[in-house]
């Protein structure tokens, strides 16, 4: 059988003038090594998009980390410098997939960026320079150095029990790799906090109300997904749930031959 097909809603980057729709390497490798899936890159656009045209034709959503903020006038606030630097286009792709895909069931796994436009999507807001902030670590990558150091495991956050995550992870003290300057402020209504790091960031979310798979982290499993075991757990987890539904929509004698 086929393998099924989750879509990666893309970054508007510019190299040499030109206008790219571009996706990190790190997240299509999980996506294809740990979750056994194949993942179809969504090009970003402000308007025209039929996001239920997308969402008809994959078995998942992966929300990838990027550069870029979530605009604060998607969640009532004023921009200023310090929120940047944005993507407009990325915010009017992802948002309406992440909705829908909730909406219509279909697993999502959101990381670092994803896990902000998860809470922005679903009404929450977010926190610019969390580390000038009373009592919050500096979440920023380290300076100057080489990206398996940008992105090695050094921080401890601590899994809910009884949480989803919990049920795929393990509940506790496990060790991550979170690199951000921003963080949920307040959390959506329809989201639960799932972990927390020591300082009390949230660094790990699903949708209460969901019927499939609906998780976000703001740390990045996608790096090492297939070595380190809480992020290859994380990534298989997320393949399985969307095998499944992959599974429920194709015709009954191919259910069974998938069996």
């Amino acid at each position: 059988m086929t393998k099924p097909i989750v879509a990666v809603p893309a970054d508007i980057r510019t190299l040499d003038g030109a206008t790219w729709h571009a996706v990190q390497h790190q997240y299509v490798r999980a996506a294809l090594n740990a979750s056994g899936v194949m993942a179809f890159i969504i090009p970003a656009f402000e308007e025209g998009y039929d996001t239920d045209a997308i969402l008809d034709r994959v078995d998942g959503v992966l929300v990838s980390g990027s550069a870029s903020n979530v605009h604060p006038s998607l969640y009532g606030k004023e921009a200023t410098d310090a929120d940047g630097p944005f993507d407009p286009a990325r915010d009017a792709t992802s948002l309406p997939l992440i909705r829908r895909a909730i909406d219509r069931a279909i697993p999502l796994l959101a990381i670092c960026r994803g896990i902000q436009e998860l809470n922005v999507a679903l009404g929450g807001t977010l926190a610019s320079e969390i580390q000038d902030k009373p009592g919050i670590w500096d979440h920023r990558k380290p300076p100057n150095v080489d990206r398996d150091s940008m992105y090695a495991i050094r921080q401890n956050v601590i899994v809910k029990e009884g949480s989803c995550i919990a049920g795929i992870i393990g509940s506790g003290d496990i060790q991550v790799n979170s690199l951000h300057r921003q963080a949920i402020a307040e959390t959506a209504p329809r989201l639960q906090v799932e972990a927390v790091a020591e300082d009390g960031t949230v660094e790990a979310v699903s949708v209460i109300d969901a019927q499939a798979f609906a998780v976000g982290v703001q740390w990045h499993p996608e790096y090492w997904a297939e070595t380190d075991k809480p992020s290859n757990q994380l990534f298989e987890a997320f393949g399985d749930a969307v095998r499944d539904y992959a599974a429920g929509k194709l015709p009954a004698y191919q259910q069974k031959a998938r069996a």
